[in-house]
């Protein structure tokens, strides 16, 4: 019998009032992170060295003050946490993602989180993200109206959409703008494929339905299938995360639904050429002519460091085109960026454009625009 198997049959037999004690604890570190204002909270495991790290305007870094964590107190304390169920997914998978919700006080909405427990070097460590309280207005996030309207159901009705972007680029965030932004406008179904599922929307012009992967359907591809069958006309998935993911995405843009789903690229460009490379060479020729057929739209985030604290969107944004969709048919993606810079008219901005309006607008440091740009040169022949 493994530590953690001994561990999780001791808290089979806690009682509940200790329980409740144990949760109180970990929802304390967590309250925190609302003062904080800070994105993520890591805890348990040796690396952490007993310390609470939290991420505040990007940075990591360990909050001694805040008290001290031992790995076999973080060990019994997550597994606090959890269900007998997920219990044992964790210690016969080793990592575990699910949701996870902070009440809060009078009439404001319960605080939502993202969070994985995980094994390091035979302890447990949790990672855990703070998600918007409430969708932040698809306008402020800057878009071109030609971009706007492209992103609402009320005028375009159909094909495949990608945010991408590292995790932790606010990926999530627009998305759940996106969804807001239609549940407040139009009248249709929503379908929501996540693991976990993270921002609850509550159904206002739309009916908004949730599927959890793992607890309300077995994968991203069962919840895309189903939702054929369920009159969706939105379809936001997760994360395309393998070919039968992406090609049932394509599917569903190919049937006539307005579909969403995430990428952790970090180019226009390389979303095109990671989607392709998914499959096998005597596959990607016909990959990569439905992509074409099927792409509306490819949004690059990054989470810049602000001048004078807190972080900054960056984006590149592709709208998809007669041109673009013939380079991608004819394998010449790297076209693209050429058409993206000269694309303005059209709602386009490459990042190394979107980085020189932050500069100029003093929202950030030449210094950072240059470390985050995905084309140094040519940002720094428009900043010169």
């Amino acid at each position: 019998m493994s530590l953690m198997q001994w561990y999780a049959e001791r808290i089979e037999k806690v009682s509940p009032a200790d329980l409740k004690i144990m949760r109180q604890h970990f929802q304390s570190f967590v309250r925190r992170m609302i003062e904080l204002d800070a994105s993520d909270l890591d805890l348990g495991g040796p690396a952490a060295n007993d310390m609470l790290w939290y991420r505040v305007d990007g940075y990591k870094r360990p909050y001694e003050d805040f008290g001290r964590v031992g790995v076999d107190e973080a060990d019994l304390m997550l597994l606090s946490l959890l269900s007998p169920l997920q219990r044992k997914k964790l210690i016969n998978e080793y990592a575990l993602d699910f949701g996870y919700s902070l009440e809060s006080e009078g009439d404001e909405p319960d605080r939502r989180f993202r969070t994985t427990i995980y094994y390091d070097i035979k302890h447990l460590a949790l990672s855990i993200r703070m998600l918007a309280w409430k969708p932040r207005p698809l306008e402020s996030l800057g878009f071109h109206p030609i971009i706007e309207r492209g992103l609402r159901f009320e005028y375009v009705r159909d094909g495949l959409t990608l945010v991408t972007g590292v995790t932790g680029s606010g990926k999530s965030t627009t998305l759940d703008a996106i969804v807001d932004a239609n549940n407040r406008e139009v009248e249709a179904h929503v379908l929501i494929v996540a693991q976990p599922i993270e921002y609850i929307h509550t159904s206002n012009q739309c009916m908004v339905r949730h599927r959890e992967v793992g607890t309300d359907v077995d994968s991203f591809v069962d919840g895309m299938v189903q939702g054929l069958r369920q009159d969706p006309d939105m379809v936001v998935v997760g994360e395309m995360r393998d070919p039968e993911t992406i090609s049932a995405a394509m599917e569903m843009a190919d049937t006539g639904h307005k579909v969403f789903s995430t990428l952790h690229t970090g180019s226009a460009i390389e979303t095109i050429d990671r989607i392709v490379a998914e499959y096998p060479s005597d596959e990607q020729d016909r990959a990569r002519n439905r992509l074409a057929d099927v792409l509306r739209c490819v949004i690059s985030q990054k989470l810049l460091p602000a001048i004078g604290g807190g972080r900054v969107l960056a984006k590149e944004v592709l709208w998809m085109t007669s041109s673009s969709r013939a380079a991608i048919k004819n394998d010449n993606a790297g076209e693209i960026y050429q058409m993206i810079w000269q694309g303005g008219d059209q709602g386009m901005i490459t990042l190394e454009q979107d980085l020189a309006r932050l500069v100029r607008a003093g929202d950030i440091t030449p210094e950072i625009a240059i470390n985050f740009a995905n084309n140094k040169r040519r940002l720094l022949q428009i900043i010169r």
